[in-house]
């Protein structure tokens, strides 16, 4: 909960709140929480309308991605910046995606959710989430090809 309220509000101490303000929601709703099919998915779904709600209230449309895969100590200083360059790339294309196809990029890239996990947390079928994610793949290799094509490098 606490990574996708980062990812969507950037801020660590207002990711720390809509973690704690959707804990406090879960704990008050107690033994109903047992109807629920999946209570993962019901707190993904309250911790990301939570934060929609927040940025909407700012009016505010940060949201960044953090991918802790190239934060690996062990690396060798030119690796490391190789990699946060290619980090940096990845997260200004996705800046450029649609709402909705950057946060199921998201749950399925880097949270690593099931298909049928993400269709409960953005209230679509699977086969709308399979489709949205599919386009912003399809968008992100696109975009890729032409920095390739302009030799913009991506190292």
């Amino acid at each position: 909960m606490f990574r996708l309220a980062k990812r969507l509000l950037v801020s660590t101490e207002e990711a720390e709140d809509a973690t704690q303000e959707v804990l406090m929601k879960l704990w008050t709703k107690g033994d109903s929480l047992q109807q629920l099919g999946s209570v993962e998915a019901f707190a993904m779904t309250l911790t990301k309308n939570y934060c929609l709600d927040q940025l909407k209230a700012k009016r505010s449309s940060n949201v960044t991605l953090e991918h802790h895969y190239f934060e690996d100590a062990s690396q060798q200083t030119l690796r490391k910046v190789e990699a946060e360059d290619r980090l940096a790339i990845v997260e200004k294309l996705m800046a450029q995606l649609p709402e909705q196809q950057r946060l199921i990029l998201q749950l399925r890239e880097v949270e690593e959710y099931e298909f049928a996990e993400i269709a409960k947390v953005m209230e679509m079928n699977e086969t709308a989430v399979r489709v949205a994610l599919s386009r912003a793949r399809k968008q992100l290799r696109e975009q890729m090809l032409k920095m390739d094509e302009y030799g913009i490098s991506r190292n």
